[in-house]
């Protein structure tokens, strides 16, 4: 945190939005690619001064904002407000919006009409859903079809964890990275832009990335993918706990958050709050008329 007063901010006015012709060029030119999730006004708008590349209103604000145990229960109605929520805060990153659990699984017409909500109703570039298995291959190959850019998802796939036996790394066997693999370049071939890695074997990133012509965007992937992205609430510690292992946390704002609204309580309970300075006045005379006039 020391080090924060130093870092430059880029200028809005030197900053084009972000295309997917450019994030391809990053990607060749092998500049890294900065991915933040955001869920509201205020968080986008920390993306946008701090002139990230990628937002993506993760299905993670069903935990982050919303409060569910999991991203499993999130509906699209609830997705579609904090996706307009941080679409109003942006202008130059490219905005991706997952598609939340049972809006695209049961078929192709349905991953369709929701992507399609996402890019009508909120303004999103972009839709993300997760896995590699057929299902998701087909899905993605429509939406894409359809005319809308989608990012795939694979390793650890939060929305089906309890099928992967919990929060915890993937392909840790080799059966188990080749099957990543698999499920990587089926997305990539489905017309996928990019690519979430998470939390996977770094070594195993690095065997798969030289295939991938799509960007890949890591989380617990190590440094060989194209960028990086983290849970805002996650990166600023705006949470109970450390996260998972590769969180690496840049502020403690749930402790500023705590402390801040304890100290408003405390003095109000012990009447410092308000003071004389947070009063407003009335002339005397306006005073002495309105006592007149009220007992009249």
């Amino acid at each position: 945190m020391s080090s924060a007063h130093h870092i430059q901010v880029p200028a809005d006015a030197s900053r084009l939005p972000m295309t997917l012709p450019r994030l391809a060029e990053m990607k060749r030119l092998g500049e890294p690619v900065v991915m933040v999730t955001a869920y509201d006004y205020p968080s986008a708008r920390a993306a946008e001064a701090a002139g990230v590349d990628l937002v993506l209103v993760g299905d993670s604000g069903a935990m982050t904002v919303l409060g569910y145990p999991s991203t499993v229960a999130v509906e699209v109605d609830e997705m579609l407000v904090l996706a307009k929520a941080a679409r109003r805060g942006l202008k130059t990153p490219f905005l991706i919006v997952d598609l939340p659990f049972g809006s695209y699984e049961l078929s192709d017409e349905q991953a369709i009409g929701t992507a399609m909500r996402f890019v009508k109703e909120a303004g999103a570039d972009a839709v993300k859903l997760e896995g590699g298995n057929e299902m998701s291959v087909a899905r993605a190959r429509a939406v894409v079809g359809a005319g809308i850019p989608v990012m795939g998802h694979v390793g650890l796939t939060p929305q089906t964890s309890t099928a992967l036996g919990g929060y915890r790394a993937q392909g840790r066997t080799g059966a188990a990275a080749a099957r990543i693999a698999q499920e990587a370049l089926a997305l990539q071939d489905a017309g996928c832009f990019s690519l979430v890695f998470e939390a996977m074997p770094s070594a195993v990133a690095a065997e798969i990335m030289p295939r991938m012509e799509a960007v890949v965007i890591g989380i617990g992937a190590g440094p060989s993918t194209d960028g990086q992205v983290l849970v805002f609430h996650d990166l600023l510690g705006i949470r109970e706990g450390l996260g998972a292992r590769f969180v690496k946390r840049y502020a403690n704002i749930q402790a500023e958050m705590d402390a801040g609204v304890t100290a408003f309580a405390d003095d109000v309970r012990t009447r410092r709050y308000p003071a004389p300075e947070h009063d407003y006045s009335i002339e005397p005379a306006e005073l002495e008329r309105f006592k007149t006039a009220r007992s009249g």
